[in-house]
């Protein structure tokens, strides 16, 4: 049998220092959950939105080799099928990186292969019968090992879970980009598993992650030639980033924002009148005045 959950190895990971900064913004995002306020349900609704459309424009950009730029994701995922002025091979591969996107949301544990495989194929990730079959065993065993009753886990704010489950993820993608063969030279097979991390980390309870591709590149450079140490120290602080980037996002407050500029606005005409009259001396005759 398969063994993915290493625990020794997952406690390793975890109890890294690279990792305690990533594991401190996961507690910290979790624990705003269940999100019951109304403005911060929106802001998260537009975080998920904005999240798949950053997602998928890096996944068209490795497909392409192309600049795929945020407003052309956007507009393909508000439903465009073609853009004026821009390469139609640019967005098919977005209309496929949306369509992977969508198809690897949700759904049972045991269903996740067959998902898997299915985004491999709509992205042309380029995998063979082999790495068809290595991929469905890990993901699998997957299932079988981290959520064995084939339910989602409860989310938990508790650093060590935390830990735990954020080094899961990181083995998981350790474990099937090498099963599949992705290596430096052939990063598009690599982008259905980022797709299907997220998912598992759903299903673990902690947040979903994202990489620009340039990180992806540099991820893949490092289960290529290093050690999964190496790997946890690098995916670390690109994960910190993004679920701190989230947090902020979710507690944004549109009415605190425009008082704090309406102030900012304020203090900066101040300083400017100030400098301005700085040049001029106080006259030593003028009266005092009262405030």
């Amino acid at each position: 049998m398969i063994v993915v959950y290493e625990q020794n190895l997952v406690e390793e990971l975890a109890s890294r220092p690279s990792m305690g900064e990533a594991i401190q913004a996961g507690v910290d995002l979790i624990d705003l959950w269940p999100l019951t306020d109304a403005v911060r349900l929106r802001n998260d609704a537009k975080y998920a939105e904005t999240l798949q459309v950053r997602i998928t424009r890096v996944l068209a950009r490795v497909m392409t080799g192309q600049d795929v730029t945020i407003p052309d994701a956007e507009y393909v995922y508000e439903g465009a099928e073609d853009i004026p002025g821009r390469p139609q091979e640019l967005v098919d591969a977005l209309l496929a990186a949306n369509d992977a996107y969508e198809g690897m949301v949700g759904g049972a544990a045991q269903g996740q292969s067959d998902k898997l495989v299915q985004a491999a194929e709509v992205l042309g990730a380029g995998w063979n019968q082999e790495d068809v079959e290595a991929a469905r065993d890990l993901v699998d065993c997957l299932a079988k090992e981290v959520t064995p009753g084939g339910e989602p886990l409860e989310s938990s704010a508790e650093q060590a879970e935390v830990g735990r489950r954020l080094a899961t993820s990181v083995i998981a993608l350790d474990r099937l980009a090498s099963a599949v063969h992705a290596d430096g030279d052939q990063v598009v097979r690599i982008l259905p598993i980022l797709l299907y991390l997220n998912e598992l980390n759903e299903r673990m309870g902690i947040p979903r992650v994202f990489l620009t591709d340039e990180q992806v590149r540099g991820a893949l450079a490092v289960i290529s030639s290093k050690t999964i140490h190496d790997l946890a120290d690098t995916l670390a602080p690109e994960v910190a980033a993004e679920w701190n980037k989230h947090l902020d996002e979710v507690v944004w407050d549109p009415e605190e924002a425009k008082r704090q500029a309406k102030e900012d606005d304020e203090r900066k005409s101040r300083e400017a009148l100030q400098a301005k009259f700085a040049h001029v001396p106080e006259d030593p005759n003028k009266p005092p005045v009262e405030l």
